[in-house]
């Protein structure tokens, strides 16, 4: 039997990776913008600086695209729980703190202007055509370099 080829999609290729990828596209076109006030905020209540790298913004709105790629109808709300972390206090009990919503908005708003996600009727968003097939064509890059650094790997080391 012959071997069916079939496209890569964003399931096929680990997060990291991904996220790493997606956040070199946005980082590099000219639609997706870093707010004036990026450098000033925390990215949740429970944290106590605002994080260290300067395309943080990239790495969570590339996230956040892949969140929506994989559970379509996801909303501000369902972000903040998953992007949330333990709000610590000192000697008290940790509890759970969402983050922040206007991060997450000002993401997803971007990516409505540039095409990539749009607003559904009972809430929530999902992809568009074209952003399913934007997020695909880089995942498929992504998978093709990581296959090729295998194989110069394997070959490397074969004994």
């Amino acid at each position: 039997m012959a071997e069916e080829t079939r496209g890569i999609c964003v399931r096929d290729v680990p997060a990291k990776a991904f996220i790493a990828a997606y956040a070199e596209h946005l980082k590099n076109s000219d639609k997706f913008e870093l707010p004036v006030w990026a450098d000033l905020v925390k990215t949740s209540v429970a944290n106590e600086l605002a994080p260290y790298g300067d395309d943080w913004y990239y790495i969570r709105a590339a996230s956040i695209a892949r969140k929506v790629y994989l559970r379509p109808g996801v909303g501000v709300g369902q972000l903040r729980k998953w992007y949330g972390g333990n709000y610590r206090r000192g000697t008290k009990t940790e509890h759970f703190r969402k983050a922040n919503a206007g991060i997450i908005r000002s993401v997803l708003l971007q990516l409505e202007e540039m095409k990539v996600t749009e607003k559904l009727e009972n809430g929530g968003r999902q992809m568009t055509r074209v952003g399913q097939q934007d997020l695909d064509r880089i995942a498929g890059t992504r998978q093709q370099r990581t296959t090729e650094i295998a194989r110069r790997n394997a070959e490397r080391y074969v004994v």
